[in-house]
């Protein structure tokens, strides 16, 4: 290959653009030309790219978001949104190309994959890590920690008043997120879709615990588990006690990434280049036990991610 494409698609995630980063220099470094294409498939449906060389990656490692701009695509889903696209990388001479984002955009990367045959490789990046092959996907590890910089300070608050706090956080139908949060930020429950949970329980627990002398709790909640509004009026009722909530919402997408995500995006970027020229199509990069591996692309929705119930446990038994 003398020329490949590199994309993001989808929603945003901190360490996109330390990927794209790791994607330009380490092609060049290949001696392979790269061609940015903005809006995900939206803009290769459009046509909108533009060379990169290295320069234009400069100064991005430690930005949020991503240069190359992302959006959704409903004409993608289309035949005939497909057939412009690759239309794109024919007219442009690009013989591969890099896909960085979630599941959605994975099923994407298949269909040019297998319907078009495209060569196509996978960055799982999602502040959900909902990809299965791949212990953490790029922008988690920013998401968890913007969150839990956010619940500290709720934290403050909620002792200062005497109440109970209930944060909503982000995670989809999956509760990552809420989980590796509630376990660091010391949350008195964690409610997410994995775990059948019972506010009744919830609010048992919390009342033990202010007889105790707790004058404050926190309640993370995973948005795929429950409603804070609702949460917290059901506790409040429970309890008797001054119940408050937060969504934290969007701002987990955002900031500059940690440099756990900062190096994840590395490796990943400089892994999907050298599998791309190598020849594992339709696949994807991610890491396991602290290694890179490849894998086929569909592993990300045909293999279900488990989430680790043991720090489930071990939370509640911190949180007496």
């Amino acid at each position: 290959m003398k020329r490949i494409g590199v994309l993001t698609s989808g929603g945003d995630a901190s360490g996109m653009n330390a990927c794209i980063r790791s994607v330009v220099r380490t092609a060049i470094s290949r001696n392979v030309e790269v061609i940015g294409i903005r809006r995900g498939y939206d803009g290769l449906i459009r046509g909108d790219v533009f060379p990169m060389d290295a320069a234009s990656v400069g100064g991005i490692l430690n930005q949020g978001g991503t240069i190359l701009l992302t959006a959704r695509s409903k004409e993608f889903m289309t035949r005939e949104g497909q057939e412009k696209a690759v239309a794109t990388l024919k007219r442009h001479g690009i013989e591969g190309l890099i896909v960085i984002g979630g599941e959605g955009s994975f099923h994407g990367a298949r269909v040019l994959g297998t319907e078009w045959g495209v060569p196509v490789v996978g960055v799982p990046a999602t502040i959900d890590n909902d990809i299965a092959g791949t212990d953490f996907s790029i922008g988690f590890d920013t998401a968890v920690n913007v969150a839990l910089e956010a619940i500290d300070k709720i934290r403050d608050t909620a002792a200062s008043h005497e109440r109970i706090f209930v944060i909503e956080v982000m995670g989809r139908s999956v509760g990552f997120i809420a989980l590796e949060v509630g376990l660091a930020g010391g949350a008195e429950a964690i409610l997410i879709p994995e775990v059948p949970y019972d506010l009744d329980t919830v609010c048992k627990r919390i009342a033990s615990g202010r007889a105790r002398g707790k004058i404050s709790s926190i309640v993370v909640v995973a948005e795929g588990a429950g409603d804070a509004a609702e949460v917290s009026q059901r506790i409040q009722e429970g309890t008797g006690l001054s119940t408050r909530y937060a969504v934290l919402g969007y701002i987990q997408r955002g900031g500059s990434p940690t440099s756990l995500d900062r190096v994840l995006a590395a490796r990943l970027g400089y892994a999907a280049v050298d599998h791309l020229l190598a020849g594992r199509h339709t696949s994807m990069v991610g890491v396991s036990g602290g290694s890179v591996q490849v894998c086929d692309i569909d592993a990300a929705w045909t293999i279900e991610k488990r989430i680790n119930l043991n720090l489930h446990e071990l939370a509640q038994v911190l949180s007496i």
